[in-house]
């Protein structure tokens, strides 16, 4: 039972008991439901508390039954709050922890709300493309005011329940409690049963009952629709949100209601909708690996060490810091290791002088770093990740130190970014304690973290490294062993592509641009100057050896022989001035395009936005296919995850493998082959033929998602 029934004299307790957060499943409103009738058919009772079992009232829908028919089923959430809202007896609900989206909801329905200090209180809905559907954009502003509720929905962020009480005139809670929460609930019902008018239903106070006022309704909401316009113009059910609670000042709420949900049916069927939550559970699956149940034992991991304390490494540490965790960080020399602890300092003060960090906080975070020059210092170390150069060499002369050093049972990660790992767990005696974890720079922001495992790599090494990257707050993704993992294997073919639409007519500038339009954070070639086009150079070189099968435009090894590397030298693809990032068009890198073009016989053309979207986003595809082929990556889901948080790929569009399922794999495959037709001299090597997988789930009308 999902929730639990009990009177205490003459209060009834309805108790949501369904663990992690008290979804609102089926099974809890059906219970609800019937819990109430019991209660309002027993004489004794003349009141009824809804409280929350274990750290949380309730953080709304079941996401178990996003998808199936019990999403829906009756009684749906609308029935039950219906049903609460009519109760003859006072219904009052004491909040805790979390109160979420159809949990607030429900609340806002009840009669009276009671909540601990510090509670969480949001309609989320946005974030997954959505309005709040069962009364959330009516009641909220009737019990906040407009311009509060207006904040709260648009942006779908948690407010303490504290900041939500010290409103003038609110009637979201008729009291903080600092204390024993559902005692003092039962206590305040009874209170409002003696006072109960009567017995009809209607003597209770109802949100609904109230009026949104508001001095200047027409310029405030001008106001808040052409704020959310400017920030939100990808996102519809931001400017619908805007509707919404316009309407709860505007409209009868009966009236209010009925938009509210004509709203959230329509915006369910949008694309961007689709994608959004395509995108939460795939975040979520991510974290599953078939082969390795939630109940694998895990090491544990009290101090880490970092080799490397560079820009990635102290990157990495801070991760590690910010989560309480003791870090040896190793340098090879005195003065770059000075640098890097600088830095590091240099980060937390800055953080402090933003008050996003107390003082406190900062000295107790340098207290846990310990710099070092000494091998001998990581010994006691539970995991150590390794951030030094990308080349083989340097790795294996690290990690045969560290096999020498580190304690039995320590885990030994490498952040290589495309070496092969199984060679790297072969320089040590112990290929199983050996994962990749791959951060993205910045590493103490980036949210994603690959992690790699090798064919050697312990089951309890692998469910250590998921969970680790949960305490530092990462969004993990596992990958099998491969020259680039999943995301710079794709961003390979990707980069290719945009060096062939320069060869073919286009120029930097407009291939960038294309790319934002369609919603990336950041083009191509802002993206290599950013990185550093010197890298994708050594790898480049690495390739012509490796893989002298696979052609690549010459045009970005002639930018790098010009000493034009990215923001790092003031010059790349763009111009950059001192002390600012920006990039600028260069009027001597178009040039040298335009001459690359004509020494290699290429005849330039207009190339529209649209072709350069679809050769970028569909190179990435026709990848990603493969490596879900190979079982690189367990799911698309997968892929998608690592793109939209490592590689700046719209969410609204849902990932590059559920963007292709939106268009239409059909339609992929099609407009592959018209690409592939196109190159007639075959410089591209094959480049659009399809995968396998795609083209059979492309022939049987099926979808990767």
């Amino acid at each position: 039972m999902t929730t639990r029934y009990a009177v205490d004299a003459d209060v009834a307790v309805l108790t949501l008991d369904n663990p992690p957060v008290n979804g609102l499943g089926y099974d809890t409103r059906r219970a609800l439901v019937d819990g109430l009738d019991r209660a309002l058919a027993d004489p004794a009772v003349v009141a009824i508390v809804i409280a929350g079992a274990g750290k949380s009232f309730t953080g709304g829908a079941d996401i178990r039954e996003f998808g199936t028919p019990k999403a829906m089923q009756e009684p749906n959430l609308l029935s039950v709050i219906a049903a609460f809202e009519a109760s003859t007896k006072p219904v009052v609900v004491a909040i805790h922890g979390v109160c979420m989206g159809g949990g607030l909801e429900l609340a806002l329905g009840c009669h009276y709300r009671l909540a601990a200090p510090g509670t969480q209180i949001a309609l989320p809905e946005v974030k997954l493309g959505l309005v709040p559907g069962a009364g959330g954009t009516q009641r909220l502003p009737r019990a906040i005011g407009l311009e509060p509720a207006m904040n709260m929905i648009v942006s779908g962020n948690p407010v303490a329940s504290d900041a939500l009480a010290s409103i003038p005139g609110q009637a979201l809670f008729d009291r903080i409690v600092d204390g024993d929460l559902l005692a003092e609930a039962k206590a305040f019902a009874r209170e409002r049963a003696a006072t109960t008018i009567g017995k009809e239903a209607g003597p209770h106070p109802r949100v609904r009952d109230r009026r949104v006022e508001h001095p200047n309704l027409d310029a405030f909401v001008l106001f808040a629709r052409t704020t959310v316009g400017a920030m939100a113009k990808d996102y519809p059910a931001a400017q619908r949100c805007v509707d919404c609670v316009e309407a709860a000042a505007r409209k009868r709420f009966d009236d209010g209601m009925r938009f509210e949900r004509e709203t959230f049916a329509s915006l369910m069927m949008s694309p961007e909708s689709r994608a959004l939550r395509h995108a939460f559970f795939a975040e979520r699956a991510a974290s599953k690996i078939a082969d390795v149940p939630d109940d694998t034992p895990q090491r544990e991991v009290r101090k880490v060490g970092v080799i490397g304390a560079g820009m990635m490494g102290g990157g990495i540490a801070m991760n590690f810091l910010n989560a309480g965790l003791p870090v040896v960080i190793l340098e090879t020399k005195q003065e770059a290791l000075d640098r890097g602890v600088a830095t590091i300092r240099k980060h937390y003060e800055g953080s402090v002088r933003k008050g996003s960090l107390s003082e406190t906080k900062f000295a107790q975070r340098m207290t846990l770093l310990q710099p070092t020059l000494d091998y001998a210092d990581l010994a006691d170390c539970d995991l150590i990740v390794e951030a030094v150069f990308e080349e083989i060499g340097v790795k294996q002369a690290v990690f045969e130190r560290l096999d020498a050093i580190a304690k039995p049972g320590a885990i030994l990660a490498s952040n290589t970014s495309t070496l092969d790992l199984d060679r790297i767990a072969a320089f040590t005696t112990r290929p199983q304690d050996v994962i990749g974890l791959h951060f993205f720079s910045p590493a103490h922001v980036m949210k994603l973290l690959e992690v790699v495992r090798g064919k050697a790599t312990a089951k309890d090494v692998l469910a250590t490294a998921m969970a680790v990257a949960k305490k530092i707050r990462k969004t993990a993704v596992v990958s099998g062993v491969c020259d680039g993992f999943i995301g710079n294997r794709m961003i390979e073919q990707y980069s290719r592509q945009a060096m062939f639409l320069l060869e073919e007519g286009a120029l930097p500038a407009q291939v960038d641009a294309a790319a934002e339009r369609f919603g990336f954070m950041m083009g191509p070639f802002r993206m290599s100057d950013l990185a550093g086009n010197d890298i994708g150079w050594a790898i480049r070189k690495r390739r012509y050896v490796e893989q002298p099968e696979l052609t690549y435009s010459k045009v970005a090894d002639a930018l790098c022989e010009l000493g034009r590397f990215g923001q790092k030298t003031g010059a790349g693809w763009y111009d950059y001035r001192p002390g600012d990032r920006k990039a600028h068009p260069s009027a001597v890198v178009d040039a040298m395009i335009v001459e690359h073009s004509a020494a290699a016989g290429i005849a330039r053309r207009t190339i529209g936005d649209d072709e350069i979207v679809e050769r970028l986003v569909y190179a990435l595809v026709n990848e990603g296919a493969k490596i879900l082929d190979e079982g690189i990556a367990a799911k698309a889901g997968d892929i998608d995850m690592v793109y939209l948080f490592g590689y700046g790929f719209p969410p609204f569009r849902g990932g590059p493998m559920r963007y292709a399922d939106e268009i239409g794999l059909f339609n992929v495959v099609r407009a592959m082959r018209r690409y592939a037709a196109a190159d007639v001299d075959g410089r591209q090597a094959g480049a659009w033929e399809p995968a396998p997988l795609l083209a059979a789930l492309a022939a049987d009308g099926k979808t990767f998602t």
